[in-house]
């Protein structure tokens, strides 16, 4: 497993729906904006990955909600790498509440790393599997949750 990241977002109007809570489409928001944070963080930022002409994409996303987030909650998100596979990476997250540490979704993102050209699924660049401590051709699981 990778080391995991954290960082903190507070919840802000505009992802609030008509229920009070935040909005279940923003947990995706949340998991890609900890997933680029994540990538930055290891020296992987997006202009990184378009010099070296592949990157990321997603292929699959799966997301467990477990208490809503309010107006004024602040969201600690965690991501880290769990598995990959030459060509695929399985990436958690949990989303928990600061002032308590409940958790309030988990998540899980399976990204496949293509060239920007072809757009076909390439095998991980040996730069970015040390950046970020993958180790070499872990089994992916073929369901995410």
């Amino acid at each position: 497993m990778g080391a995991i990241f954290e960082m903190e977002h507070p919840v802000i109007p505009a992802e609030i729906d008509a229920f009070g809570h935040v909005n279940n489409q923003v947990y995706l928001a949340w998991m890609n904006e900890a997933s680029i944070a994540h990538s930055a963080a290891r020296g992987w930022p997006w202009s990184r990955h378009l010099k070296l002409g592949e990157g990321w994409v997603a292929r699959r996303h799966e997301i467990e909600y477990l208490l809503p987030a309010k107006l004024g909650d602040v969201a600690v998100l965690r991501t880290w790498i769990s598995e990959t596979s030459r060509v695929t990476a399985l990436r958690r997250y949990e989303m928990l509440r600061k002032s308590d540490g409940k958790m309030l979704a988990r998540g899980k993102t399976l990204w496949a790393w293509i060239n920007y050209s072809t757009g076909r699924p390439v095998r991980i660049a040996p730069e970015i599997a040390a950046d970020f401590g993958i180790p070499p051709d872990t089994p992916a699981p073929d369901k995410i949750m």
